[in-house]
């Protein structure tokens, strides 16, 4: 039976290593076919590089609205895990009783530098009513000027009037008495 078996057992090896390559055997560049390999088609290329672009713009907008939705306590997860990441953890404001009941010292400053500027801006309108009456009576002062000046010019560049001529004296004649 030993013989049998070792028989059909090399028969089987024979047959099954003959339609594989051997592993010891040396690669040949014709096996690998790497000299007659093809390019994918443009159409290809381009659909392949599109879809990569769509898949990481769509991975980008979907970390950003992750953040902006969970942001806050991503940041203080990263701050609790390590202590050199504490800058990271969101700042708290402490809203109190207190703390709406006395403003603050920035409140009472806003306040004092936005009525400032309440006195300020009636200030500029003043100002610039004044302006307004001021180029309003120069209008009026130039147009009386260059009336004025009109009225010179005419005079200037009419004609004298001809001095009136002396009438003329014809000398009387006498006549004698005549005798009666």
């Amino acid at each position: 039976m030993s013989s049998t078996l070792s028989r059909t057992q090399s028969e089987f090896s024979t047959r099954r290593w003959a339609a594989e390559p051997s592993i010891d055997a040396p690669l040949h560049p014709a096996d690998l076919d790497l000299l007659s390999r093809k390019r994918p088609s443009f159409a290809k290329r381009t659909s392949r590089t599109l879809s990569r672009l769509l898949v990481t713009f769509l991975v980008g907008v979907g970390a950003t609205l992750g953040w902006q939705s969970y942001g806050d306590t991503t940041r203080e997860i990263i701050a609790s895990s390590s202590p050199a990441l504490a800058w990271l953890a969101p700042q708290v404001a402490s809203v109190g009783p207190t703390a709406l009941a006395v403003p603050s010292p920035d409140q009472e400053e806003l306040k004092s530098v936005s009525f400032g500027l309440a006195e300020v801006r009636q200030r500029v309108d003043q100002i610039a009513a004044q302006l307004a009456a001021g180029r309003e009576q120069m209008t009026r002062d130039i147009n009386r000027l260059q009336a004025v000046e009109q009225d010179i010019l005419d005079k200037i560049s009419a004609p004298a009037p001809a001095p009136a001529a002396a009438p003329v004296r014809r000398p009387a004649t006498l006549t004698a008495p005549a005798a009666r």
